[in-house]
């Protein structure tokens, strides 16, 4: 039997894609989630899964990646509390494309393709918010498409650098990252990305030890995320 939405659920559904949604729909989504818990390490779906869930991240962390035709694994992102994804299965149910994983005990709640269908059927009238909002994401995800083929590599690594920190991140701007898991992250070589960081090193921007990053001049990584040149 489905477990209630907790009053917080509505929360979640305010962050992410639903941010700028009506509250109808928000509450729409709201009524239809349900509960799933996952262990340290266990599995949510992998990359081909069949997919027809949109989730929200109720606790705890979950790593998204994919593996590559050789076989290299590219970490995509981690989400944590208020995160919501599976945007595509919910509106065009398929195979998923990537694989999450709970990096600490999680829970996350889940919207099913087939739920929504069956409630549009008494509240057509919320058949056209739907609509928009896959337009929305269907421009998003294309100029994230864009960004990962034709920005160069500084760009990107300062970028991502700067993501992480933000929802990753210490509070004294300390990311606990290998160079390798950030290569993982930009989708290059390890060697690429450590050239990137000794030049940044060197300048005073970041500052490198085993297994971690301080960014030093948050202002000047800022300025190599929007453009290659300081």
């Amino acid at each position: 039997m489905p477990v209630s939405p907790p009053k917080n659920l509505r929360k979640l559904i305010e962050n992410g894609v639903f941010s700028n949604e009506s509250d109808v729909l928000k509450q729409f989504m709201a009524e239809l989630a349900t509960e799933k818990r996952l262990e340290k390490g266990e599995v949510l779906f992998e990359q081909g899964d069949p997919g027809e869930t949109l989730y929200a991240i109720g606790s705890g962390t979950l790593e998204f990646s994919v593996l590559s035709p050789d076989g290299r694994k590219l970490i995509l992102d981690v989400m944590n509390k208020g995160a919501i994804f599976g945007e595509i299965a919910l509106f065009s149910p398929g195979p998923r494309t990537a694989t999450v994983i709970a990096l600490e005990a999680a829970t996350v709640w889940g919207v099913k393709n087939t739920d929504v269908l069956a409630s549009l059927r008494e509240r057509p009238e919320l058949g056209v918010d739907m609509i928009q909002l896959a337009g929305r994401r269907m421009r998003w995800m294309g100029q994230q498409l864009r960004d990962q083929v034709f920005l160069p590599l500084t760009m990107r690594l300062a970028q991502k650098i700067l993501y992480l920190a933000m929802h990753n991140g210490t509070h004294d701007n300390v990311l606990k990252l290998s160079q390798a898991e950030l290569a993982e992250f930009v989708g290059v070589s390890r060697e690429s990305v450590s050239k990137t960081l000794a030049i940044w090193k060197r300048e005073g921007v970041i500052d490198l030890s085993r297994g971690s990053l301080r960014i030093l001049e948050k202002e000047n990584l800022e300025k190599i995320a929007a453009s290659e040149i300081i």
